[in-house]
């Protein structure tokens, strides 16, 4: 039977049932009448063709005879004005043109009090609305809106849902995911609710839709942030989500947004309400569950599975080499979902020369880049002046971060501990020595984004908000692997303190805290200092480097001097030996040679040493440092 032969019939066959309503209130109005008599019903088709709603609404809900005459006449009232006027003609005494239970009681058949009750489907389903008017026998009955539109064979959902429930389209799954799929599905098909947890949010959502489609279900996202915490209006919306699961064959997948306390709570009592199977998608698996469920876990996308979902996803003609892909599917560890918009990202630039690397970095930038401050690295290791020894240290750096993959998953280093696999370094040395310079030099070098922490946004007076907000950015930049940069570091990792109130103890959980993540983290965490000797000795054994950037000698700052202004700043009488003299950090020469290009190019000329000592005087005033002659000597 085609669809519009099952809605010509479902017509038919509700127009019927509503004329049979019909005729037993004329028969109740006039028990003697001779033109009362109950019509024929519409065939009820055959046995492979698909039942009308109203025995689909009757069989579902298992509805006594009584309680589907009810139903019928609740709907046909909508449907035919003229019943309503039946309902007027027979309760004189109530005054309503509207159904009554006590009007049920007494025209229809079979009749049983029990129908009144809340446990009974009319009124434990919601299929009816009871109007609030003190008696319960003589109220008058509405059917729900969304029961009539089922009835009336069209298409819809409840409203109440639709404002906090979304539908979930099922999605094309990584191969490695398939079997997860498929074992949900089964679970729920027996009955069951599932727990799904671990992977990726896009992940465990595609899961969830796919196990739907396989039962040919639809999927519907409940946000645990819309479960009401009161019992009752929970209870109602547990109802509604069975009642929908019936009539527009609809899975429950409840996504746990933030596992706080409350959100558990009221997440693990919705699905405990519901009678009906659902899925919950959880981070973290929740532990309050007082019945039984099955718990799945996700494992996340190995290098191999972005591997292969980025080889296939990749246009032809944009194809990058195996070789590219595997290093890009080794250092971001995207969802499923995340790779897609790269490829699709990479397939519209039409030869503007992005490459897959730049593509996968720009989708693993929004995580991050509400957490802390991104820093475009413009500077070279020509703009670095340090010991040879410090530059080779940082050279390793670099190296040991190219290299982790190959040495953590391919030599197998990563099967023996979890911990230490991260890169962490401390840059200590006084402010102005090139730390942050550093840094972006690395970023550059590697390809990948730098973030500067705020550490204002970091660390919270209230107890757990510290860890929360660590645990929310180690999370956001394990997908790129980003270099994170922790500056002026000891204001957060100091010493952890003798335990003298709870304060103290809090402060040092944080501490311990971040020592875990830091050692978990795959990525680069750079931490700089001015004072080393302010850290704690247990954080110092867990860093892979520490860098010491010293004060520059006078060797080190004339060379800064030489290289400070670039090629096209005109410069006079420059001697980079005697501005040497001046013993500061390259940071502070950085602002006294800028400070001096702008005082030449207001006076339209050449950068000259008049210029570089008038930019120094204003930059010791700055700090409240007397200039001293030996500094400046020679100098004009």
């Amino acid at each position: 039977m085609s669809a519009t032969d099952w809605e010509d019939a479902n017509q038919q066959r509700l127009a019927a049932e509503v004329a049979r309503i019909r005729t037993a209130l004329e028969h109740h109005l006039d028990p003697d009448g001779t033109a009362a008599h109950e019509p024929a019903s519409a065939p009820e088709g055959g046995p492979r063709d698909p039942p009308a709603s109203i025995d689909l609404v009757s069989t579902a809900f298992a509805l006594s005879p009584f309680e589907r005459d009810i139903l019928l006449l609740a709907a046909g009232v909508e449907f035919d004005g003229s019943l309503a006027s039946l309902c007027a003609r027979a309760q004189p005494a109530l005054g309503v043109a509207a159904p009554t239970f006590s009007l049920a009681l007494d025209a229809f058949p079979d009749a049983h009090w029990s129908a009144l009750s809340p446990d009974r489907p009319l009124r434990r389903w919601r299929l009816l609305e009871v109007a609030d008017s003190g008696s319960l026998v003589t109220a008058p009955l509405r059917i729900d809106e969304r029961v009539l539109h089922f009835l009336a064979g069209v298409a819809t959902s409840a409203e109440p849902l639709r404002a906090i429930t979304r539908a979930i389209d099922p999605a094309p799954l990584p191969s490695v995911h398939v079997e997860i799929a498929r074992r949900v599905a089964s679970c729920l098909a027996e009955g069951r609710r599932v727990e799904l947890s671990g992977g990726d949010r896009d992940g465990r959502t595609r899961i969830a839709a796919a196990a739907a489609d396989e039962l040919e279900l639809a999927a519907l996202e409940l946000r645990s942030t819309e479960i009401p915490p009161a019992a009752e209006e929970r209870l109602r919306l547990a109802r509604l989500l069975e009642r929908e699961a019936v009539l527009g064959r609809l899975l429950a997948v409840v996504e746990v947004v933030e596992p706080e306390p409350d959100q558990r709570r009221a997440t693990t009592a919705l699905v405990e309400t519901l009678g009906s199977p659902c899925v919950v998608l959880v981070r973290e698996p929740l532990r309050a569950y007082t019945q039984a469920l099955v718990r799945i876990h996700l494992p996340q996308l190995s290098a191999s599975d972005r591997e292969r979902l980025l080889l296939g996803l990749i246009d032809n003609r944009r194809r990058s080499t195996r070789a590219e892909v595997s290093s890009a599917a080794q250092q971001f560890r995207l969802d499923s979902q995340s790779l897609q918009a790269a490829a699709a990202q990479l397939a519209a630039g039409n030869g503007a020369g992005e490459s897959l690397w730049d593509a996968l970095r720009a989708q693993a930038r929004p995580g991050l880049d509400d957490l802390a401050q991104r820093i475009e690295p413009a500077a070279t290791w020509d703009d670095l002046v340090l010991p040879e020894p410090v530059l080779d240290t940082l050279r390793q750096l670099a190296l040991h971060v190219r290299q982790r993959s190959r040495v953590y998953e391919d030599w197998g280093f990563a099967l023996r501990s979890a911990r230490g696999l991260g890169v962490s370094a401390l840059f200590a040395g006084p402010s102005g020595t090139g730390k942050t310079t550093a840094a972006e030099i690395l970023a550059r070098e590697l390809r990948l984004d730098l973030y500067r922490i705020d550490l204002s946004a970091v660390v919270s007076k209230y107890i757990g908000e510290t860890e929360k907000n660590l645990r929310r950015l180690f999370d956001a930049a394990d997908e790129g692997g980003a270099i994170l940069l922790f500056d002026e570091a000891d204001a957060l990792f100091g010493k952890r303190s003798e335990v003298k109130d709870s304060h103290d103890r809090y402060a040092n959980i944080e501490v311990s805290y971040l020592l875990q993540r830091m050692e978990a983290y795959r990525g680069l965490a750079v931490l700089t200092t001015n004072q080393r000797q302010a850290l704690d000795p247990a954080f110092l054994r867990r860093l892979r480097f520490v860098v010491q950037f010293p004060f520059p000698g006078a060797a080190q700052r004339a060379e800064i001097w030489r290289r400070i202004f670039p090629p096209e700043t005109p410069v006079d009488g420059l001697d980079p030996a005697r501005l040497a003299q001046l013993n500061v950090t390259g940071g502070t020469i950085r602002n006294i040679a800028l400070s001096a290009a702008f005082f030449a190019a207001d006076r339209d000329e050449p950068v000259r040493m008049s210029h570089v000592l008038r930019a120094a005087r204003a930059e010791h005033a700055k700090i409240e440092k007397p200039l001293t002659d030996a500094e400046v000597a020679g100098w004009t």
